[in-house]
């Protein structure tokens, strides 16, 4: 069965071509090469992505009485990664978190780790990310002093 397209799709201000058309054309394909290297949270955000403002999530039907023209509108998926859905809601979050900042000079740090703990980290986030936690505020407090 195949999902009806009738969505307005959120698009780069400088291309045609949006990301949900490109996970239509390609999605399985892509899903079906990368088998076993793609997480359950990346999953998600595909299938949410295509299923955004198609039949799949329901919509609902706006008539005009006078002149009896009908206009479908499809419900959108509301994820989080998704620009064409929280797009605006994320940019007000960060808005609201800027306020919140003092009005002193900030840094941003940036840690890296190297690619082969970087893989080991992509399986045991908890104990890894825990480690770097832990030398980074040492590093921190030795440059600091």
């Amino acid at each position: 069965m195949s999902v009806v397209r009738h969505r307005r799709r959120w698009r780069n201000a400088s291309s045609s071509l949006g990301l949900s058309d490109i996970l239509d054309a390609q999605g399985a394909a892509f899903r079906q090469a990368h088998a076993g290297r793609l997480s359950l949270g990346q999953l998600k955000v595909m299938a949410a992505i295509e299923q955004c403002r198609t039949a799949a999530l329901g919509g609902h039907v706006a008539a005009c009485h006078a002149c009896g023209h009908t206009r479908i509108t499809y419900n959108s998926c509301r994820h989080r990664h998704w620009p064409g859905c929280q797009g605006a809601a994320a940019h007000a979050w960060l808005a609201a978190r800027q306020a919140d900042l003092l009005p002193v000079p900030y840094y941003h740090l940036v840690f890296m780790l190297p690619a082969a703990v970087a893989d080991i980290a992509y399986q045991n986030k908890a104990a890894i990310y825990a480690i770097l936690f832990k030398a980074t505020a040492e590093n921190l407090v030795t440059i600091a002093g």
